[in-house]
């Protein structure tokens, strides 16, 4: 059912952009209905009027003079710089901090031919120039803004899609866009899940969505490697296609060696360790049971043996340093610790503590690759951030004269940085769109 809205025009009635409200959640807010990607009629679209022009896809509040009070939370709307001449098309939510999530710039509204052309030139950088499917069949199938498309990402893991919606005006249209991505990929069942801060950014709570006869489980491979994915309860859309180009390089490095793999969720660098590396003993650690009980599981997919841990990284680390236990190469690849601003310092000082235990496991010569997925710590404030942990990460030897302890620093030689897998595209107009940062290093 298309939701009411009244009918009048955008120079009727206005109000001025407002804060989100606190309080409870108003009942149109708990498991939003959803919509068409496409409404009957572009006509009488309630308006938002922006302060300035830009390129980005996010308008933010403090940018909004503003809007119609016709306008719903999940509306499409036109944003204007005066009642006369459109600058863009985008999905609207007055109780976040990003108003206004655009998808079109221009006149011309996202029409049937819009969303076609979208869909398909998602599709054809995967399949036609990245030939994916060559390599595997699970990927990235939307990267939100890096497709053009802000509030959701949809990968393809074997047959089923699997999708996560982060802004309420995708939430609402994510059937219908979904049962389109099926249509033009042949995928047999999807399903859409809220994402996991909707609540406090975009103040509406949804529940899980699915095709009839989704599975709650799939099987996928990835360069021959066999992985099982488990959509109820997993993390994000269940698998993190991201990694998939650095696992491939990690396994280079390892014919014989000893291998560490710290929060390693389901296996995914310690089952191409030893699958494509032939790595001689491999080690995976995570705090969570269920992801180490399907890690197991991946194991005895693909006949290989691994030692899979249940432990707080943490403490697992420290032990091993009590019982000098060193590895030829230790992925680190925690969760993201930084997810908003506030969270900076703590999440920092995470980061660091996890480093700097990380790189005393690292046998003298061997390979450290540390990643981070918190966006909000650029490449630049994470290479410092290893260069402290590395100068932290030494034994503590006498005390010098003037009373402070001598540390015999670990010495790090960079190798490569690198990123997401390109079925991660970063729009140029929205470069927050880069979030993960993967560090290889040499430590002496």
């Amino acid at each position: 059912m298309r939701p009411r809205r009244e009918n009048q025009t955008a120079e009727k009635r206005s109000d001025r952009a407002a804060a989100p409200s606190s309080g409870r959640i108003p009942s149109q807010f708990l498991h939003p209905e959803q919509r068409a990607l496409v409404p009957e009629s572009f006509d009488n679209l309630p308006t938002v009027l922006a302060k300035s022009a830009a390129a980005h896809p996010y308008l933010y509040r403090k940018r909004i003079d503003r809007f119609d009070s016709s306008a719903r939370p999940g509306d499409l709307v036109a944003v204007r710089l005066d009642r006369r001449s459109v600058v863009g098309y985008g999905h609207f939510n007055p109780r976040a901090e990003i108003t206004v999530r655009l998808l079109s710039w221009g006149s011309d509204p996202p029409d049937e031919a819009f969303w076609s052309e979208r869909l398909a030139s998602a599709i054809a950088l995967r399949r036609d120039l990245l030939n994916l499917d060559a390599v595997t069949d699970a990927y990235r199938l939307i990267h939100a803004e890096g497709d053009g498309l802000s509030g959701i990402v949809v990968d393809k893991l074997g047959d089923v899609l699997s999708a996560e919606a982060f802004s309420l005006g995708m939430y609402q249209r994510s059937a219908d866009l979904l049962k389109r991505l099926a249509e033009q990929t042949g995928a047999r069942a999807w399903l859409v899940r809220p994402g996991p801060a909707t609540l406090a950014q975009e103040a509406f709570e949804g529940s899980v969505l699915q095709s009839d006869g989704a599975p709650p489980t799939v099987a996928i491979q990835e360069f021959g490697t066999r992985f099982r994915v488990l959509f109820e309860g997993g993390h994000k859309t269940g698998f993190f296609c991201d990694q998939r180009d650095n696992r491939r390089r990690l396994a280079s490095f390892c014919a014989g060696k000893s291998v560490l793999d710290l929060c390693c969720y389901t296996g995914g660098f310690a089952l191409q360790a030893k699958k494509l590396g032939n790595a001689a003993e491999v080690t995976g650690v995570d705090l969570d049971e269920e992801p180490i009980r399907l890690a197991r599981e991946n194991a005895g997919l693909n006949q290989v043996r691994i030692n899979f841990v249940t432990s707080d990284v943490f403490t697992y680390m420290r032990d091993m340093l009590r019982n000098k236990r060193q590895y030829d190469i230790v992925v680190l690849d925690p969760p993201k610790l930084i997810r908003t601003r506030d969270e900076f310092d703590e999440g920092r000082r995470k980061y660091l503590d996890l480093n700097r235990l990380a790189m005393q496991l690292v046998r003298p010569g061997g390979l450290l690759l540390s990643c981070t997925c918190s966006g909000l710590m650029d490449e630049v404030e994470f290479l410092k951030l290893l260069r402290a942990a590395a100068w932290q990460a030494g034994p503590v030897g006498e005390s010098t004269a003037q009373g402070r302890p001598q540390h015999e620093a670990r010495s790090l030689q960079i190798l490569e940085k690198s990123g997401a897998a390109a079925d991660h595209p970063v729009a140029s107009n929205c470069p927050e769109g880069e979030y993960l940062c993967a560090v290889w290093m040499r430590v002496l």
